[in-house]
C-alpha cells in the first residue's frame, strides 16, 4: 500500500526560507513567532505564517488550525523573580487530535530532523490540543 514508504520515514528537507525566517526571530526578533507547514509537493518545510513583535500569544494561538498539524516557533519574552527581562524559544509540535492521521505521521517523522536544522531552541512543546501549550504552560516551562 505505501509504495513510497521510504520518503516518509527519513523525514521532509527544510525550506532556506524556513531557516533564515528562524534566525530573523531568534538574533533580530523581527518576528513574535513563525508557523511552519509541510509542504508535501515539494518535500520540505515552509514557513506558512508570520506574526509581528507586537502580535502576543493568543494572535499566535488562533493562528494554528484546529484540525490539521503545523511545526511553530514562538518567542516568549517575560519577566523573572529577580526582575530580569528574559526571552526563551520554544518549539511547538502542533498534532491535534482531529487531523489526519498521515499528517500526523509525516509530521511525527520529520520533527527530528527540522528540529536539528533550528539552533537556540530552548523548549519543546508537544501538543495534541490547546490546554497542552496555554500560556500557563509556557510560563512554567521558562521560568
Amino acid at each position: 500500500m505505501f509504495s513510497r514508504g521510504t520518503n516518509a520515514s527519513s523525514g521532509m528537507g527544510v525550506a532556506d526560507h524556513s531557516k533564515s525566517t528562524y534566525l530573523e526571530l531568534q538574533r533580530k526578533k523581527v518576528f513574535r513567532y513563525v508557523i511552519f507547514k509541510i509542504d508535501e509537493k515539494k518535500k520540505e518545510v515552509v514557513v506558512e505564517k508570520t506574526g509581528g513583535p507586537s502580535e502576543n500569544y493568543d494572535d499566535f494561538t488562533a493562528s494554528l488550525p484546529e484540525n490539521d498539524c503545523r511545526y511553530a516557533v514562538y518567542d516568549f519574552d517575560f519577566v523573572t523573580s529577580e526582575n530580569c527581562q528574559k526571552s526563551k524559544i520554544f518549539f511547538i509540535a502542533w498534532s491535534p487530535s482531529v487531523s489526519r492521521i498521515r499528517a500526523k505521521m509525516l509530521y511525527a517523522t520529520s520533527k527530528e530532523r527540522f528540529i536539528r536544522e533550528l539552533e537556540g531552541i530552548h523548549y519543546e512543546i508537544q501538543a495534541t490540543d490547546p490546554t497542552e501549550m496555554d500560556l500557563e504552560v509556557i510560563r512554567e516551562r521558562a521560568s
